[in-house]
């Protein structure tokens, strides 16, 4: 077998076989770009031209053919190794030192990771689900992490350090906020409300306020007023985006994150893990409060909210 170069560049080259001592030439037009445009398509050109392949002409061939690749900004991103894994993503470096890869899970956790479950086929809603809210949100002129959706369950975003301050706006009063203040659940505010809490999980995100987390230095006072602003905005956006679909927003959860510039954009996700969803008419909780409080019926929640 007379070997061709390495890479595409070898399989423009005409490959030869030896059958009996004569050579039989595999057209190297077959191998062209404008015929074989994927990679299957090269290798069923391969496999179109040596029919059984008694000499080991594919094998040869098949570790030089180019692998599926995802580009981005032209350059062929490669997923690397764990960087980090939590309730519900796990994120991947990539050869772009700025960008990681994101891997949505369909594990459940509620009241800090004392409740454990899987809600089947949440994963791929709450990615497919928080890249589109992000794409919007862009459009409205908040920046965010959001990079490229890959695969149902995987999304290439920015890499950002997370500011340690979970900021949660309420519209109605639910979950904690009723319970915290002995307001019953579905009073509708006036204006919305902000809150922070830490952002730690062994102390259980403990609530703060502006003054503590100037104290422990989890954000400068611009990046807070940044934070509030963009909070705000959020919801104003959010809000009239899910009336269109019949859904009111009570809540919802944000984190930021810094990029290695140091601005400020929205980053991990946007679903009904992190929001409050009801039906506008019925009051129907379309979110994982279905199972934080063992409502049942939870697949089918995520599911409605995605349809609309």
């Amino acid at each position: 077998v007379q070997r061709p170069g390495s890479g595409e560049d070898g399989i423009r080259h005409t490959a030869c076989q030896t059958v009996g001592g004569s050579k039989t030439n595999i057209n190297k037009a077959a191998f062209s770009r404008s015929h074989c445009d994927t990679i299957r398509n090269r290798k069923n050109a391969l496999k179109k031209y040596c029919f059984s392949d008694p000499f080991g002409l594919i094998s040869q061939y098949k570790n030089i053919l180019p692998k599926k690749s995802i580009y981005h900004g032209g350059i062929a991103m490669q997923k690397l190794e764990k960087l980090y894994e939590g309730k519900a993503k796990q994120v991947f470096a990539t050869n772009d030192p700025e960008i990681v890869m994101v891997h949505y899970k369909d594990d459940a956790t509620a009241f800090n990771g004392l409740k454990k479950g899987t809600i089947a086929g949440k994963g791929v809603i709450n990615n497919q689900m928080s890249n589109r809210l992000m794409a919007y949100l862009e459009k409205q002129g908040i920046p965010t992490h959001f990079v490229k959706e890959l695969s149902e369950r995987e999304t290439l975003v920015k890499k950002v350090s997370i500011v340690p301050l979970e900021v949660i706006v309420r519209n109605i009063a639910a979950g904690s906020f009723s319970k915290h203040y002995g307001v019953e659940e579905g009073v509708v505010f006036e204006q919305p409300t902000i809150e922070f809490s830490y952002k730690n999980d062994e102390l259980g995100d403990p609530l703060l306020n502006t003054y503590h987390a100037l104290a422990l230095k989890l954000a400068t006072p611009e990046e807070i007023k940044t934070i509030e602003d963009y909070s705000f905005r959020i919801n104003d956006a959010l809000k009239a985006f899910w009336l269109t679909c019949g859904v009111t927003l009570v809540d919802f959860k944000l984190e930021f994150g810094r990029l290695s510039d140091g601005t400020i954009v929205l980053a991990d996700e946007i679903s009904p893990d992190t929001s409050r969803l009801w039906d506008s008419k019925t009051h129907e909780k379309l979110d994982k409060d279905r199972f934080r409080r063992d409502l049942g019926g939870v697949e089918g929640a995520y599911a409605e909210v995605m349809q609309r």
